[in-house]
């Protein structure tokens, strides 16, 4: 890295600002959220009405077998493949983050029968473990969600642990768990692991193969771009096709869906995770959106996602200090993913003043400002923009207005 402060220079270098062009993002707008939803890719639209004029317009029911819907899910879960280290049989587009993690918990759980604990941690999001106490509840065998500090969890996981469930980054402090050591100490102690991408993937590389994973679970609308609600993905490692079951089994998991056979019969491999009809919009906005990462490096788009949150922490640190800010991120390249996140006891209303400036983030209860920096979109230039508007609106106290205090439904 040249000078940390010498935009102008690292933008001139580097070698993802191609991709800018691809994205439809506001005038006047900095958009720091792509880690929440990202921004419009410009080949979505055009697909969009593609599929709306031609493919359901004049194509009518026709279009299941013309335009393939029916292969939406394999069609898109191939894309994601190799962005998270996968074989395009090990991985498809279905459903949402949250029913998709019902699905291989329940998988896994039936594979690890004298096993009493689900092994979690505390900066888990809240819905994973939501679903996790339902599952462990409809399963009635009285198996418990153990929950540790993320520090804790290689210490935590042993012979009583049938799975871990583990979010990769920290949806609230950006703090990244070491995938592959996690798994290898899940392994070495029989236990299955299934981890949460929907922070990481498309903001680093992933090797879900090289890292011995057994089951993964993420969504289309953040660092993937897919757009609000985009369809989720689901990868299941091929050893564990065979002994695959799981809890929904819909028609379109069946082995002949347009058989209407009264019994169900799962379908080879990782097929007989999908459930009910695809959604041929967000499938098909998805797919399009997916395009921007065809010749992306991965390893590209981690270095400068390093390089982008680096500078964001030692600019606030230069610029906003006395202002009560403080960085709940880790300091450590390796321990973060593609965020940063800082504590204010105003954390709300200065969130909703910095929006009020065109700067996008969001802010997660009780107090934390997230920044999410997406190396597709986001230049040098822009981080160093926003750490200014952040200073002047805490040295002016720009955030002290009624307005700025008023809390939205969506936060």
């Amino acid at each position: 890295m040249t000078s940390p402060f010498d935009l102008n220079a690292l933008d001139q270098q580097d070698p993802l600002a191609g991709c800018r062009h691809l994205f439809s993002i506001p005038e006047g707008t900095l958009y720091l959220d792509g880690n929440s939803l990202g921004p419009l890719p410009k080949a979505v639209p055009a697909r969009l009405q593609q599929v709306l004029q031609q493919e359901w317009g004049t194509g009518l029911i026709q279009s299941w077998n013309t335009a393939d819907w029916l292969h939406l899910p394999q069609r898109v879960g191939a894309r994601l493949a190799p962005l998270i280290g996968a074989t395009p049989e090990e991985v498809r587009a279905a459903d949402s983050t949250s029913v998709n993690l019902f699905k291989v918990l329940a998988a896994a759980l039936s594979l690890q029968n004298e096993r009493p604990v689900v092994l979690s941690d505390t900066g888990n999001f809240p819905s994973d473990l939501y679903i996790a106490e339902g599952a462990l509840q409809q399963e009635g065998r009285g198996r418990t969600l153990r929950l540790v500090e993320p520090e804790a969890v290689l210490e935590a996981l042993d012979e009583q642990t049938a799975v871990a469930l583990l979010t990769q980054v920290d949806y609230r402090t950006g703090r990244l768990h070491d995938l592959k050591a996690v798994t290898q100490r899940a392994h070495e102690v029989g236990a299955l692991v299934i981890w949460d991408l929907a922070h990481s993937a498309g903001a680093l590389p992933i090797d879900l193969n090289g890292g011995g994973v057994d089951f993964a679970v993420g969504c289309g609308y953040k660092y993937l771009n897919g757009g609000p609600g985009a369809p989720a993905f689901v990868y299941v490692a091929q050893r564990h096709h065979d002994s695959l079951q799981q809890p929904l089994s819909g028609w379109l998991g069946h082995a002949q869906p347009f058989a209407f056979e009264t019994h169900y019969t799962p379908a080879p491999g990782i097929d007989r995770l999908l459930c009910g009809t695809p959604t041929v919009l967000g499938m098909s906005a998805l797919e399009a959106a997916l395009e921007v990462f065809a010749d992306v490096d991965l390893e590209e788009v981690r270095k400068k996602s390093l390089q982008l949150t680096q500078l964001f922490i030692e600019l606030v640190e230069e610029r906003c200090s006395g202002f009560g800010l403080e960085l709940v991120t880790p300091r450590l390249p390796e321990q973060r993913g593609s965020q940063v996140s800082l504590a204010h006891e105003e954390a709300y209303a200065v969130m909703q003043a910095l929006i009020a400036e065109g700067v996008i983030g969001d802010f997660r209860a009780p107090n934390l400002m997230r920044f999410g920096f997406a190396p597709l979109y986001l230049s040098f230039q822009e981080v160093g923009e926003a750490v200014e508007h952040l200073r002047q609106i805490l040295s002016e106290r720009r955030w002290d207005r009624p307005e700025f205090k008023q809390r939205a439904a969506v936060t």
